[in-house]
């Protein structure tokens, strides 16, 4: 399954090679939320190229996958950017509409008192 993250870049690492070839290039999006967050992510392999085209405090959306494993009894999550867009969307996130207001007419004139 794919997410996605709207934010500014707040540290780009120098890309990491290990012994069997493998690579990875980590970097932080700090979010647009009400509370912003700095959010590690991670480019695989030849994806860390990505992040040859953006710089520190550029805003980017970037577009990632949810990983996560057991090793030795514990667990661990990373996520894992496949596509990273420049500019990013503008302006602090929308308002949650997970509760609209409640608008429901419940039945009463409203010249009534509450019983209690």
């Amino acid at each position: 399954m794919a997410y996605q993250l709207n934010g500014t870049i707040k540290l780009i690492s120098d890309t990491q090679t290990f012994p069997s070839g493998f690579s990875k290039r980590e970097f932080v999006v700090t979010t647009d939320d009400k509370f912003p967050q700095d959010i590690k992510l991670e480019c695989l392999k030849e994806k860390g190229a990505l992040l040859d085209n953006v710089k520190e405090g550029e805003r980017v959306t970037v577009h990632f996958d949810l990983n996560g494993r057991e090793y030795n009894g514990k667990y661990f999550v990373n996520l894992t950017a496949w596509k990273l867009e420049a500019g990013g969307a503008s302006g602090p996130a929308a308002p949650d509409d997970a509760f609209p207001e409640d608008t429901t007419d419940y039945g009463s004139s409203g010249d009534e008192e509450i019983p209690f």
